[in-house]
Parts: structure tokens; sequence; C-alpha cells
């Protein structure tokens, strides 16, 4: 400790406020409310998405067909899915049609 430095002990107190106990419905309700705020708040992005999808087919850049098997591809993407594994499956289950 420099001679500038003071050290002071100040002591605590952890006080926990009681809380009545809530029940399942007005927790329920807790849920919705924290729901629709984040829906309302994504609304604007999807919104954004569906003008972006249009965008595409409008200018004749994708079909709603080349979008839809892009989003796909990119879901499983994402999700690391064992693609190797996924067609192995697809084709067993089209040999069962």
């Amino acid at each position: 400790m420099t001679k500038f430095e003071t050290f002071t002990q100040v002591p605590l107190a952890i006080v926990e406020e009681y809380e009545e106990p809530r029940s399942k419905e007005e927790h329920m309700g807790d849920y919705i409310k924290s729901m629709k705020a984040l829906e309302d708040a994504m609304e604007p992005y999807k919104e954004q998405k569906r003008e972006l999808k249009t965008e595409y087919i409008d200018n004749g850049w994708l079909t709603k067909e080349d979008i839809s098997l892009t989003v796909r591809a990119y879901r499983l993407l994402k999700s690391e899915v064992d693609i190797d594994a996924l067609i192995d499956i697809y084709d067993n289950l089209r040999k069962g049609k």
C-alpha cells in the first residue's frame, strides 16, 4: 500500500427482497407479454425479409422454388446436418414410396 492509498472496510449486508410467490397464471401472463414484445421487435426484420424475397423474385434473379431450396440448404448447413446420412435416408424413403 502506498502512502496515497487508504483501505477501508465497509461491512456488506446481503438483503433479499421477499416477493410473494407468483401463480402459474401470472407467469403465463408475463411470458405472453415478453413473447409479444419480442415478436413486435422482430416484425421490422420479418418485413425486410419478405421485401428481400420479393425483390429477388421480381428482378428474376431467383424463383420462389430457388429461394425455398436455398433457405433449406442454409438451414441444414447451419444445423450441421450430416448430409451423407440425410441423402441415405432420403434415398431409402424414396424407394419405399
